[in-house]
């Protein structure tokens, strides 16, 4: 009932644009630094476990990049970046909603007529649906070339392998694969916090609650929805 409150035809489209570009900036380029900071350190373990743990001279360092690429495009930039969004974008729309509605704000657009659910949280479901997506293919890019950048100042990887290692057994399939995986988790990710928000009850200690649990249950479905996609499109 809450998605088809949302999913209502906005009644003035220059207003929902306007707040969709708001929450675009907010949600894509905010979350941008944080998203870099943690690509880059994955992306360099990533490349000294997996070299360290190369012991045998018969398998060949371009194994690295192709460890890397793979780890980074199939769950990385798509898992461990959406459960830091969970944290970082679920619980302030949670926080943001719930606000809203402890303090009657969301009462006031109600008795002007206006469809609370879909003008608060329409734009920020729309946003993260496109944004999310971009911030994979972004911690794609940085976690890669971290990689290659510390394989060849180390001396454990060195260039040419890790980019033949990377470009090794690459299919397109695999990328549509993580975006889908991007796509729904910024469903849930906009949706339930939203849900936890939208119908708080109470003063600031209940919003604070509410935001935690939005923020457990939304990791608990992204795991569970991580792995039905997994099985449905790689088995």
């Amino acid at each position: 009932m809450f998605l088809g409150r949302i999913f209502a035809r906005p009644e003035k489209f220059k207003v929902f644009w306007d707040r969709l570009v708001r929450e675009m900036y907010l949600i894509g380029l905010g979350s941008l630094p944080l998203v870099a900071i943690i690509s880059f350190f994955v992306g360099a373990v990533i490349v000294i476990q997996t070299a360290t743990n190369i012991d045998s001279p018969f398998i060949p360092k371009y194994l690295i990049g192709f460890t890397a690429k793979q780890s980074m495009v199939l769950e990385f930039s798509t898992t461990v970046i959406g459960l830091i969004l969970v944290g970082k974008v679920g619980s302030g729309i949670a926080t943001e909603v719930g606000t809203m509605r402890i303090t009657e704000q969301i009462d006031a657009l109600e008795i002007m007529g206006v469809n609370s659910a879909s003008f608060l949280v329409l734009p920020k479901l729309i946003a993260l649906l496109l944004m999310n997506p971009i911030l994979m293919v972004f911690s794609d890019f940085v976690g890669i070339l971290s990689g290659m950048m510390v394989g060849e100042m180390t001396g454990l990887c060195p260039f040419n392998d890790y980019v033949q290692g990377a470009r090794y057994y690459f299919k397109i399939y695999e990328v549509f694969y993580a975006g889908v995986k991007a796509v729904a988790f910024g469903f849930i990710i906009a949706s339930i916090p939203a849900y936890y928000g939208y119908y708080v009850k109470g003063g600031a200690v209940d919003v604070g609650k509410a935001s935690t649990n939005a923020v457990v249950i939304t990791s608990i479905m992204l795991l569970i929805l991580n792995y039905v996609i997994t099985q449905i499109m790689l088995l």
